[in-house]
This record gives structure tokens, C-alpha cells and sequence, in this order.
């Protein structure tokens, strides 16, 4: 049995993330690949858990540091318990957010040492990574309009333009250091366009 592709996609809040993973799963689907969908923090019962901590309103005084960690503990969860033992049944991992997001959003939006992040990356992933990721990259302005428009925001969708600014050039940074993983793509564009260009990132795996 061949060992399933493990896929990421992220970027700043608005940016149209579930509808791409919505078509790309229906797409690896169509090709008769066994896709699991996960998302960042959660997947799991217990990151699930962490995930309404995480995003309370509730909490809006949360330290910095507690947020990191919560996140990281949420990962661990789905890495042992779902995306590694999907990968090694040959399924393919599609996964709203992953480890860049905590360098983007607690590293660049809180000011977050990235030593220290990546420590935990280290402690918490080891050599593991993303077979590939998909940054989706649009301007904050256009970001912050389309959240406008949802019935509730999470206690991140609250922060202020600036802390998206500072998330949006963290993950930019993390793709010129990484570009051979992570794909920068203009979301700006019709949803047919930006899945195109997606689409052939995907079939190069």
C-alpha cells in the first residue's frame, strides 16, 4: 500500500479556505482517492475541546503563551491520533491549518519569539511535515470585508487590522523559507481560477 499525501492550506481569515478544500477533496475524490478532512485546532475529540477554549470570546485574556501551547497540545493530538494513521492506511490528509499557521498568527500577529515556536515544532513534529502547502494570499482589507459578513466572529476574527497585517506577513516570510512546501497563491482571483492553479500543484504530487 502506497502512503497517503499529507495537503495544508492556509492564510489570514477570509481568504477562502473551505471552499478550496471543499473542491479539492471532491477533486482527489473524482480520481478515487481516499481523502480524510481535518482542521486546525481540532480534528480530534480533544482538539475539538481545545478549540472552544481557543476561540471563546470568553477568553479574550488569554496569554499569549497559553494560546501557543494549546495549540501545539491540539496538534500533537491530531498528528498521532489522525493524520499519521490515515497516511499509513494510504489515505490522503486534507487539512485547514497546520504548523505555519502558529508561526503566522502566535509568532507574527502576537510577536511571539519564532525560536521558541520552532522548538516546539521540533518537539512536536520532529522531521515531520506537509507534503504540500497552500498559502492563500489575499490583502487584509479584502480579508477583514468578507469575515464582516459572518453571523458571529471567534475571539481571533476579533483582533485588530493590524495583528492580520502582522499574520499575513508571517506567512509570507514562512513561504519564502520554505518554497519548495509552501505554494503562495493569489486568492484574490474567481474561485475557478484559484482551483485551477491549485488543482496542478495537487497533481504534481
Amino acid at each position: 500500500m502506497n502512503k497517503g499525501r499529507f495537503i495544508t492550506i492556509d492564510g489570514v481569515e477570509g481568504a477562502g479556505k473551505s471552499t478550496q478544500i471543499d473542491l479539492i477533496c471532491s477533486y482527489l475524490q473524482r480520481k478515487g482517492i481516499e481523502v480524510v478532512r481535518t482542521r486546525e485546532p481540532g480534528g480530534t475529540d480533544i482538539g475539538e475541546k481545545i478549540r472552544s477554549v481557543l476561540l471563546d470570546v470568553d477568553n479574550e485574556e488569554m496569554h499569549s503563551d497559553t494560546e501557543l501551547l494549546l495549540m501545539f497540545s491540539s496538534r500533537n493530538e491530531l498528528i498521532q491520533n489522525k493524520i499519521i494513521p490515515a497516511l499509513n492506511n494510504g489515505s490522503w490528509v486534507v487539512s485547514d491549518r497546520f504548523t505555519d499557521a502558529s508561526f503566522a498568527y502566535q509568532g507574527g500577529g502576537r510577536m511571539l519569539n519564532l525560536d521558541r515556536i520552532a522548538k516546539l515544532e521540533d518537539w512536536v513534529l520532529g522531521d515531520f511535515q506537509p507534503d504540500l502547502t497552500l498559502l492563500l494570499d489575499i490583502s487584509v482589507e479584502v480579508g477583514m470585508i468578507r469575515i464582516e459578513a459572518r453571523a458571529a466572529k471567534d475571539r481571533i476574527e476579533l483582533e485588530e487590522r493590524a495583528f492580520f497585517e502582522r499574520v499575513r506577513s508571517g506567512f509570507i516570510s514562512r513561504s519564502e523559507t520554505f518554497p519548495e512546501r509552501i505554494k503562495l497563491i493569489d486568492a484574490s482571483g474567481t474561485i475557478d481560477d484559484i482551483h485551477e492553479k491549485i488543482r496542478l500543484l495537487v497533481d504534481s504530487l
